[in-house]
């Protein structure tokens, strides 16, 4: 049996394997936020081609939290029982559900809001409008957005919830000292630039059940001098550890940098806070070959491994592996003479 088919368990969740889609902004919702048929099919294609954990897209607690006008939003009830109906068809397909929740910060290019907000007020680039920088009091709203949405994605039915601190968004940038200049309680010393983490994730833990996952996904490198490192996201891990359950690794984002990309660039980071903080790890970074998940399972260097445009361009690629190994594998009833393993 290859490692990735075998199932892992986080608190009570039991995954049918270790293949996780990660979340990808998919850009088609209306205006209003809602998921639509697009979703649907796409999520809903993945359950069905073995995915074991599926972690829905950047979805906005706040209208100024979206990514884009056509990002995912559950800042409302309706938003929640549209996404709920995703989750249980999934669900009914064989594949855990997690939804990652976010804050778009300085990066928000909704062009429904009227302005922005970031921990100080500097652009992204010339492409962004400058944000104003936020204050304590909005600060507060925003962890309140944070736990109403947990509580929303918890009556929804979500096996598992994500806290998006990645990637140059609102959370991401108070972490980094690359973006966040402020002279207050959340910022300088690391423990204040942690404040705002703290405070969404000590939020969260107030709603969502302690027996399910809370996973949060970090940028362990921003690739310019004066950013993050791996050994200083090292030291936040272990701050945030006693509300988290995995920790899903990336890198990049919160500011323009040179990237060498190349496959499973960013998997070193996630053996590094794996061992180093001693909590699962999500590895992810242009994976696409099945012996190179095999290697990162196998030597220990992370406990699941994300494989997001892989797994855009084949929906099946689970069951496809299983059949290409000859492994006998669950594959969905009526699909069971296309995928039978070959002998």
């Amino acid at each position: 049996m290859l490692q990735m088919l075998t199932p892992i368990c986080i608190k009570d969740m039991e995954v049918r394997n270790r293949i996780t889609l990660p979340p990808m902004c998919m850009y088609c919702a209306g205006e209003d936020s809602l998921p639509n048929d697009s979703h649907f099919v796409h999520y809903v294609s993945r359950a069905v081609g073995g995915t074991g954990l599926i972690i829905m897209e950047a979805t906005g607690v706040l209208p100024r939290g979206r990514i884009s006008d056509h990002c995912l939003g559950l800042w409302n009830d309706g938003q929640g029982e549209a996404i709920g109906k995703i989750v249980k068809a999934c669900q009914a397909r064989g594949a855990k559900m997690a939804i990652q929740l976010n804050h778009a910060g300085r990066k928000c290019a909704a062009k429904t809001e009227p302005y922005i907000h970031a921990p100080s007020p500097i652009p992204f680039s010339e492409d962004y409008q400058t944000p104003k920088e936020i204050t304590v009091e909005e600060l507060a709203e925003v962890v309140s957005a944070f736990q109403a949405a947990a509580k929303r994605a918890c009556q929804a039915g979500f096996d598992a919830l994500e806290i998006h601190a990645a990637h140059g968004y609102l959370i991401s940038e108070f972490l980094s000292p690359l973006t966040n200049k402020r002279t207050d309680a959340y910022g300088g010393s690391l423990e204040n630039r942690c404040r705002l983490l703290e405070e969404v994730l000590a939020a969260v833990r107030q709603v969502w059940p302690e027996q399910k996952p809370l996973l949060v996904r970090v940028s362990a490198e921003d690739y310019l001098e004066d950013g993050i490192h791996p050994a200083e996201m090292v030291e936040i891990v272990k701050r945030i550890k006693p509300w988290v359950d995995m920790v899903d690794v990336s890198t990049g984002g919160v500011a323009v940098a040179p990237i060498k990309v190349y496959p499973g660039y960013q998997v070193k980071a996630a053996q590094t806070i794996r061992e180093s903080c001693g909590i699962p790890t999500i590895a992810v970074g242009l994976i696409k070959d099945p012996q190179v998940v095999e290697e990162i399972l196998g030597n220990g260097r992370a406990d699941m491994v994300g494989l997001g445009r892989e797994q855009f361009r084949n929906p099946n690629w689970v069951l496809n592996i299983a059949r290409d190994y000859g492994i006998d594998y669950p594959w969905p009833q009526s699909y069971e003479e296309a995928f039978e393993a070959r002998k």
